[in-house]
């Protein structure tokens, strides 16, 4: 067990969701050929991601014709992304959604998430971009007395680690703003 990995994991903002999450045997060593594809379908996904995340600040009394015109461009772009997804990934052939907490450092799953071995491809599929998982190399690192698993990434870029650092700060944001919305 390593206690640095979970340590690293620990001191990182991190963000917890139900996501549809698939999870398959990984070969340890991982392949290079493979490593490098799954960069760069992991790069491709987490640029769609965030693009789709992306929001802007909505002020209903703005009567600019240009702003106005892109929000109905926004609008249409959503209405094309979902039916995209719901084409390629149809609701009935997606993953189970468990709760999943992570950072760009890994992962730790619910006790009713079963791990083929030490070695595991995660497969993290967010609802608005479903048609795109991140694929993400893991090794077991944890296991807790109540089931839970902490699986450290392995094999991540600098680049692909920033841009998952990015997406949990983003989701861990919009988690901060809608609890100070909530009457209490």
């Amino acid at each position: 067990m390593n206690n640095a990995s979970w340590n690293e994991f620990e001191q990182r903002v991190s963000v917890e969701e139900l996501l549809h999450v698939a999870i398959e045997p990984l070969a340890w060593p991982m392949p290079q050929a493979l490593a490098l594809a799954l960069a760069e379908r992991n790069g491709n996904a987490l640029a769609a991601i965030a693009a789709l995340e992306e929001r802007r600040v909505e002020t209903p009394d703005d009567d600019n014709p240009l702003v106005q015109e892109m929000r109905r461009m926004d609008a249409k772009l959503t209405a094309l992304v979902d039916i995209v997804n719901r084409l390629l990934v149809p609701p009935g052939t997606l993953p189970v959604q468990r709760l999943v907490r992570f950072n760009a450092r890994g992962a730790v799953l619910a006790a009713d998430v079963a791990l083929p071995g030490d070695a595991v491809l995660l497969g993290l599929r967010f609802e608005h971009c479903r048609s795109l998982p991140l694929e993400l190399p893991a090794l077991r690192e944890k296991q807790f007395d109540d089931g839970r698993t902490f699986v450290a990434f392995t094999s991540l870029s600098d680049a692909q680690s920033d841009a998952i650092e990015r997406l949990v700060f983003r989701h861990h944001r919009r988690k901060v703003a809608e609890a100070r919305q909530l009457p209490g």
